[in-house]
């Protein structure tokens, strides 16, 4: 038997803030989407997983914390939260979705957790404030888009942990000067800007 409990939240979608109760495991699918006024929401640690939309366009959201009981962030989770600039991702995070961030356009930093293998179809794309990312050992591959037009991103290290980078991973970020890749890489055609300076290690 589950024990899963999953909070939909089904009031006025002008509501400003709000605190998830502490029995909360998942934050459901679709539960504050569109929710354009909300600008603080607490999660408890109980929650696990955020499902997919659950944030989607809540575009006064300023800030928010992850507890580190979390473990999986879902497609589309916090997309459009275009005043989104302060966010820490913990390392209890093993799964970041498709689209997870996508158009979040304030977010400036980003680390992504030790326990991230896979960062998701453009799950960062269009964040265009983005401009200091850090990818861990754990990461073996960069989907397709996941940072697409990122235009604030300069430089970017790929560790040698990284065996597949989709195309156009970094395609769009206009500000990206030089890119440090591992040796082994042999085609890393629309990767990245034309006018990218790569680096092999």
């Amino acid at each position: 038997m589950s024990s899963e409990s999953v909070f939909n939240y089904n009031g006025s979608k002008d509501i400003k803030e709000f605190v998830i109760p502490n029995n909360v495991t998942k934050i459901g699918e679709y539960a504050f989407r569109g929710c354009s006024s909300l600008s603080n929401i607490i999660i408890p640690n109980s929650v696990t997983e955020i499902d997919s939309c659950a944030f989607e366009r809540c575009s006064s959201l300023t800030n928010i914390t992850i507890p580190n009981s979390v473990t999986k962030i879902g497609e589309y989770a916090f997309s459009g939260c275009s005043s989104l600039s302060n966010i820490m991702i913990p390392n209890s995070v093993y799964k970041i979705g498709k689209n997870a961030f996508y158009e979040c356009s304030s977010i400036t930093n980003i680390t992504i957790p030790n326990n991230v293998t896979k960062i998701g179809y453009y799950a960062f794309s269009g964040c265009s404030s983005l401009s200091n990312i850090t990818i861990p050992n754990s990461v073996t591959e960069i989907d397709e888009g996941a940072f697409y037009e990122c235009s604030s991103i300069t430089n970017i290290t790929i560790p040698n942990s990284v065996t597949e980078i989709g195309k156009d991973a970094f395609r769009g970020c206009s500000s990206l000067n030089k890119a440090i890749v591992p040796s082994f890489f042999k085609n890393i055609l629309n990767v990245f800007p034309e006018n990218c300076i790569l680096e092999k290690i």
